[in-house]
């Protein structure tokens, strides 16, 4: 398995997957000691050396690309230097030579412009960083590019969002490779939440939220409202909790987070609900019911108005399109 890094990459669009991939190794090595390395991953760059980061430490790298072995796995990590290696013609025609003989390919990040720029996504489903799915959409017409997914995988080409998406895409590759149970022991060993799946929103509207209103008096009502979805979540009871009138909170709402009470619950219910039905389990009845929807019926009709597709064909497409049957 290899990384390919430049000057200026991204640190842990690169050392984010290492850590999924060595401590799965380490998990595989402690239950069979005579088993050999189930990975072994090289870091290669356009030559040897110190590779400095965006943020400005160096790794040091023993393995130029020209000299890297014949690998199962490449993957393209991004980052700001990732513009001077789409001008590297001896780069594109090594990287389209290598995809040909690769098992796994794909990129981290900004890493999926290098791999466009070698007309390796052509037709393909591909995903990146959400302030460059525009761009790499224009950069390749044909492309299915989808935006809000933190990773995809389409027959052996994996692509992923930036950062700690990588993590997210490595762990599927490690189910996939060794099983489930594997990458649900990794990502406890790493503190990780929780294993997402590739379908997952890029962009938290909790997160966002708790932007918008950093210094306001509505930044902790994301959390509470998570935790109480299932809740009468109307403007009376929330104005209750502020002692302020329906009327006056829900003006301040709307002036501090840009977004009506309504449909800021309305999104965090359907987030809610899309990450149920990834996880798979619950029936579309309980996850409405627990995401506060009440009924499979008025969760039906979300889904509609919002993916044109109900939660029942969500969960098909979540389950095969996005992790290579498209």
């Amino acid at each position: 398995m290899a990384l390919l890094g430049f000057e200026g990459f991204q640190l842990l669009d690169l050392t984010g997957p290492l850590e999924v991939f060595s401590q799965a190794a380490r998990l595989l090595k402690r239950d069979d000691d005579a088993r050999p390395p189930p990975y072994r991953v090289i870091f290669c760059a356009p030559e040897r050396g110190n590779i400095r980061c965006s943020s400005g430490p160096g790794l040091l790298c023993e393995c130029a690309w020209r000299e890297l072995p014949e690998t199962d796995t490449l993957l393209v990590v991004g980052g700001a230097g990732i513009t001077r290696l789409c001008e590297d013609g001896a780069l594109l025609e090594w990287l389209r030579a290598r995809f040909q003989r690769s098992r796994r390919f794909g990129s981290v990040c900004t890493g999926a412009m290098l791999l466009a720029r070698a007309g390796l996504l052509d037709g393909r489903r591909v995903t990146t960083h959400w302030q460059h799915t525009a761009e790499l959409a224009q950069l390749v017409p044909s492309a299915h590019v989808v935006p809000e997914a933190i990773f995809v995988q389409d027959k052996g080409l994996w692509t992923s969002a930036g950062v700690l998406a990588g993590m997210d895409m490595a762990l599927a590759m490690v189910a996939e490779d060794w099983g489930q149970p594997l990458a649900l022991e990794v990502a406890q060993r790493l503190v990780m939440y929780l294993q997402r799946t590739g379908s997952v929103a890029q962009r938290s509207t909790a997160l966002e939220a708790q932007a918008a209103a950093a210094e306001g008096r509505f930044r902790r009502l994301a959390d509470w409202i998570m935790q109480h979805l299932h809740e009468d979540l109307s403007v009376p009871r929330l104005a209750a909790k502020f002692d302020m009138s329906p009327r006056h909170f829900a003006r301040c709402f709307r002036e501090e987070l840009g977004v009506t009470p309504a449909k800021f619950i309305e999104q965090l219910r359907f987030d809610a609900a899309r990450q149920a039905l990834d996880e798979g389990g619950a029936s579309v009845e309980e996850i409405a019911r627990r995401c506060g929807f009440g009924c499979a019926e008025t969760l039906r009709r979300v889904f509609q108005r919002r993916l044109g597709m109900g939660p029942s064909a969500y969960r098909r497409q979540a389950g095969e399109g996005l992790r290579g049957s498209a």
